[in-house]
């Protein structure tokens, strides 16, 4: 299949499909929220415990860095391209941003005869005062392009202060919070997206106080229909890639390996050649493949570690040559690697994402250069090195499901940092990693457990897309009894069903063939669940 079919332009007008993530946020919130919503007083008022802000006008900055919650809005042009301007320009003014919020494609409210939406939403701190703030970002806004007209009308920016610290604002100007967060799922989902189901300050408690409902911010949400409206024709979460909008949930995306190394476990010395790897490849998009992963350096544990010269020396000359095969028309290049040089030459080359199997810890540089290169970038999982990540240290968790999710989470914030948004970022829990038998396993059998505990930090990575990898790993033949990483591929099958089951939406694979009919059974079975569920 055209994994290009599952995309949609990131222009104006776009239309794109997305099934949501499952789960009731309103009762995992009240289950995390660290106090007791259920004590609340339905008779709380905000003037009661809330300091009402009223704008002087020569005060400009505050004396210390408040929270701010901005949403972002466009559908005039380049739409991406106008959300990346816009937070570069607010950076640049003295905003810095600390989270972002999931993409989503949106259909246009109040004034229907317009082009679709995008909407997210960042979280940031600032040292400027609300009304300062504000006239930040009408000044982005008309430098950007945006002219009076329609109210609610096409624009190719839209800029709104959701929340400022835990204060409100009601002046002729500006009303904080928002007036209109309540009513509007475009809103309010990109808002959820920045909170973590266990509250982590007081100003996010205020936050939750500030939506009037005994479950905060949560329950407005589900009020407004949650995450039930996700996937839907009005609101349809995307991530980015290609200069297209990729729709990864309608079916599981299938990753075909291809090693261009003499020493990897399974396929080691087989694709050395351009001639050889070309027809791997054609073989795997022939089969089904979506993406094809190009390794050009082992990191099987022991593997002798290569420069990034030694590494790039192997890669470019198939990277090229796959780049311009016809039958990748509509398909995505991934590289494996950890080396930033390498990121960087493999997407000028024509790559469209990265497989860091590091998540950014063996290259300092790494974060800033996909942020930069404006790719994917799959955070895997994964203690040490290759060389060390097997050893007891290392394989030692107190629960395998929830320090993996904690620790992911650190990466992906470490990223976000960086400049990398939630909206770019696929996680991958690293199946035979760092791992022994049993934990990879629980790894399998535990993805909605990473998702829940990622959640209880960020909603937003909570809802990246999920990849899994344990074709022909050692596990497979030690539970089978099969020594030989190609005898493994039953139990691959197998693995791969119980992952998408469990919720992973892209399966890395060395037998595209095989594991292609377990993932169109595996969707045709999440198809009849979704609808039994409605």
């Amino acid at each position: 299949m055209n994994i290009i079919k599952q995309l949609q332009p990131i222009k104006q007008g776009a239309r794109v499909a997305k099934d949501s993530c499952k789960g009731d946020f309103f009762t995992r919130f009240v289950e995390h929220l660290p106090i007791k919503v259920q004590n609340l007083s339905s008779s709380w008022a905000p003037h009661r415990c809330l300091f009402r802000f009223y704008h002087d006008s020569s005060v400009e900055v505050n004396s210390e860095e408040l929270e701010v919650v901005i949403a972002l809005g466009s559908n005039v042009g380049d739409r991406l391209h106008n959300f990346e301007d816009a937070l570069e320009r607010m950076k640049k003014s003295g905003i810095q941003i600390k989270r972002h919020g999931c993409l989503y494609e949106t259909e246009p409210a109040y004034v229907t005869d317009q082009p679709h939406f995008l909407n997210s939403a960042v979280r940031g701190i600032t040292k400027l005062e609300p009304h300062k703030l504000l006239g930040v970002l009408k000044k982005i806004e008309r430098d950007m392009g945006r002219t009076a007209g329609i109210r609610y009308g096409p624009r190719p920016i839209d800029l709104d202060i959701l929340f400022y610290g835990s204060q409100t604002v009601n002046t002729d100007t500006l009303t904080i919070p928002h007036e209109r967060i309540w009513e509007r799922p475009f809103v309010m989902g990109p808002l959820i997206d920045l909170l973590g189901f266990d509250a982590d300050n007081d100003t996010i408690k205020s936050w939750h106080q500030l939506s009037r409902h005994p479950g905060g911010l949560f329950e407005a949400w589900e009020k407004l229909g949650g995450e039930s409206l996700i996937g839907k024709d009005g609101m349809k979460r995307v991530l980015p890639v290609a200069n297209q909008l990729w729709n990864w949930s309608t079916k599981t995306s299938i990753m075909g390996i291809l090693n261009v190394t003499p020493d990897s476990f399974s396929d080691g010395g087989k694709f050395l050649s351009v001639e050889s790897a070309v027809s791997q490849v054609r073989s795997m998009l022939t089969e089904g493949a979506d993406i094809i992963d190009l390794g050009a350096q082992s990191t099987r544990p022991m593997a002798s570690k290569l420069s990034p010269e030694q590494e790039l020396d192997r890669l470019i000359p198939v990277l090229e040559a796959v780049k311009n095969m016809p039958e990748m028309e509509g398909k995505l290049i991934s590289v494996d690697t950890f080396y930033s040089q390498v990121t960087l030459e493999a997407v000028n080359k024509g790559a469209h994402l990265v497989n860091d199997v590091s998540a950014g810890q063996l290259d300092s540089d790494m974060h800033n250069v996909v942020a930069t290169l404006k790719i994917p970038y799959i955070t895997m999982h994964m203690r040490g090195d290759p060389s060390t990540m097997q050893n007891q240290e290392n394989l030692a968790y107190d629960n395998v499901c929830v320090d993996v999710a904690s620790e992911l989470y650190m990466h992906v914030k470490d990223a976000e940092l960086s400049g990398i948004p939630a909206w770019r970022i696929i996680i991958d829990p690293g199946i035979g990693f760092s791992k022994n038998t049993e934990q990879n396993l629980d790894i399998l059998m535990g993805l909605p457990t990473i998702q829940s505990e990622i959640a209880r930090r960020s909603v937003a990575v909570s809802h990246a897309p999920i990849l899994i990898g344990p074709s022909r790993k050692r596990f497979l033949g030690e539970i089978c009894g099969q020594p030989t990483a190609a005898q493994r591929d039953p139990a691959t099958v197998a693995a791969i069903t119980a992952g998408i089951m469990g919720g992973a939406n892209i399966v890395r694979v060395h037998n595209v063939r095989d594991n292609g009919d377990a993932v169109k059974l595996c969707d045709a079975m999440l198809r009849r669940r979704r609808r039994n569920s409605v």
